[in-house]
């Protein structure tokens, strides 16, 4: 009887809706079945209704319940997790999961793995020296860094002091058959717009203020005021939810347009969704490589972004989306303007997105780096306990 495959630990803060969480599950659906094993630990909560899309019925997903605040008090029980399921790789995300490095390491688990995929709110650039000192502490317990974006694998290097040898870009993918674009827009469920006069523009993300929710509304709000075909016809879609709400509902009150906007919450229907826009916009102050704009890109929508984190490689520079200085309503508005009036560009722009996914960013792509990755490591590792093992003693 062969022995089973290789156990991989992914380690999150919280499994729940989210780029992060959703490239765990893609990655878990469709690595080998035959190559490797999987478990997905959260250090706080698991939502049971996003956990469902992980189809395979072999993975086992653990919440550890972790209130706010370091995870020091929970290392005995991971240590016992680790050397009880003895898994071959521990691959840890962003900063918060960190925690669970030294109770790998503790444990024996010979490759341990950490990946970078974004910043958050309370350090968008990386500035924070704080966040730098942490992750230099738990440097000497990493294995491999892999980074999403040119942008992080920079900071780990010049920020955080790892060697280039040590960190490994690889960017997220989508899968071009899920998203994909529609003959012609199809209605949204629920939505109160898709009449053949509207023209509808949408975002997905947390209602968050690293993702800046608050600079599209007041973007739209001047994008609108400025042309009176606009007002007519442009509508703003926002699906996600978040405690900024409040803010986007003040705003569109305030300038008489709470009727022209649809604030979705929460969706599962994300592929539908972007088929029933006619642009996607994502208004951040930080990303590392963007899920929402890879998913609109392979819908084929004409995007504006922000420059900030991978956009500017995604876009190609602008070739295929536009691309405006982070928390400028005014530069958003104008894109989204121009936008709008200038359909022909717009369908260039579409169709040179959805060519560049199928190119260099299908989520098969991206499977296949890092299934050759981590094999790669394991490799590794086996030669050097060879190599140690015949070393002669004394």
């Amino acid at each position: 009887m062969s022995p089973p495959a290789p156990l991989i630990v992914h380690v999150v803060n919280r499994f729940a809706v989210g780029g992060l969480e959703n490239g765990v599950v893609n990655l878990v659906n469709r690595l080998p079945r035959d190559a490797w094993r999987h478990a997905i630990v959260s250090l706080t909560d698991v939502d049971a209704r996003f956990a469902q899309r992980v189809v395979r019925d072999d993975v086992e997903i653990i919440a550890m319940n972790k209130p706010p605040g370091h995870a020091w008090h929970l290392y005995p029980a991971l240590y016992r997790m680790f050397r009880a399921k003895a898994p071959a790789i521990v691959h840890t995300r962003n900063i918060a999961a960190l925690d669970a490095l030294p109770p790998a390491w503790a444990a024996g688990v010979p490759v341990r793995v950490h990946g970078e995929h974004g910043r958050d709110s309370a350090d968008p650039h990386g500035r924070n020296r704080r966040r730098q000192r942490v992750r230099r502490l738990y440097r000497p317990f990493v294995s491999h860094y892999i980074a999403v974006s040119p942008d992080l694998e920079r900071y780990l290097v010049e920020r955080i002091g790892v060697s280039p040898a040590q960190v490994t870009h690889v960017m997220n993918g989508v899968d071009t058959a899920r998203f994909r674009p529609a003959a012609q827009r199809a209605p949204i469920a629920g939505c109160p717009f898709g009449g053949a006069d509207e023209w509808l523009v949408g975002s997905i993300g947390r209602l968050d203020p690293v993702k800046d929710p608050v600079n599209l509304a007041l973007a739209f709000v001047k994008a609108v005021g400025r042309d009176e075909t606009a007002k007519r016809r442009m509508r703003l879609v926002i699906v996600g939810d978040g405690h900024l709400r409040a803010n986007l509902e003040t705003i569109l009150q305030q300038a008489g347009l709470r009727g022209h906007a649809w604030l979705a919450g929460e969706r599962d229907d994300i592929p539908d969704i972007l088929r029933g826009l006619d642009a996607f916009v994502l208004p951040s102050l930080a990303e590392g490589v963007s899920n929402t704009v890879l998913e609109a890109m392979a819908t084929g929508l004409p995007i504006v972004a922000t420059r900030v984190g991978a956009n500017a490689e995604l876009l190609a520079d602008g070739a295929a989306g536009v691309l405006v200085a982070p928390g400028d309503s005014d530069a958003l508005a104008d894109a989204l303007g121009a936008m709008f009036e200038d359909r022909e560009r717009a369908a260039a722009m579409s169709a040179a997105a959805r060519g560049r996914v199928e190119h260099a960013y299908s989520l098969e792509r991206m499977v296949d780096r890092y299934h050759r990755l981590y094999t790669g490591m394991l490799a590794s590792r086996a030669s050097d306990a060879l190599r140690s093992a015949e070393l002669p003693r004394g």
